[in-house]
């Protein structure tokens, strides 16, 4: 199955997904980790920021995703993807196996994590076109699974996350 992390930039995407991988390879899952910035910096390093650039980041995603779990793996899709409609093709895509988790986290939260020190670098107006600051964020309207890492630590994040995954692996 793919399971597709969305979420803004701190929401705890990546994290999650990295935890949630080595507790399946421990139950014998053969996993694979694909993050939005690793995607971008090779796959994807010809696409920019627009609208249609995301969405062609989206599909290819998707279409790589779907070639790994015909392949029996379980993808870890951790990736911002901002609109709503782009998350719906990469579901058509993919098809039944797709499974979303909303990693909710308020914007003034993401801020203050600032793990990569991304939203610094908007502010300053280094950064622009950047989701949640100058592009927007389509909440998921109905997603499989909704993960309030704001409200939740990270070990309850991740026990939330593990009772809805092994439950339909």
């Amino acid at each position: 199955m793919v399971i597709w992390f969305t979420g803004l930039s701190g929401s705890g995407k990546t994290t999650l997904a990295t935890l949630l991988g080595q507790h399946l390879v421990q139950l014998n899952y053969k996993c694979c980790l694909l993050d939005g910035d690793a995607i971008r910096k090779g796959l994807n390093k010809d696409l920019g920021f627009s609208d249609a650039d995301r969405r062609e980041n989206i599909r290819r995603i998707a279409e790589v995703s779907k070639l790994m779990i015909d392949s029996g793996l379980v993808v870890l899709a951790a990736f911002v993807s901002p609109f709503e409609a782009d998350r719906k093709m990469a579901r058509e895509i993919i098809g039944e196996k797709f499974f979303e988790v909303f990693v909710d986290c308020p914007l003034e939260i993401c801020e203050q994590r600032d793990v990569k020190g991304l939203y610094k670098k908007v502010r300053a107006g280094e950064i622009s076109n950047f989701t949640g600051i100058d592009s927007p964020y389509e909440r998921p309207t109905s997603p499989d699974l909704v993960v309030p890492t704001s409200k939740l630590n990270t070990d309850e994040s991740l026990k939330v996350l593990l009772k809805e995954i092994t439950s339909r692996l």
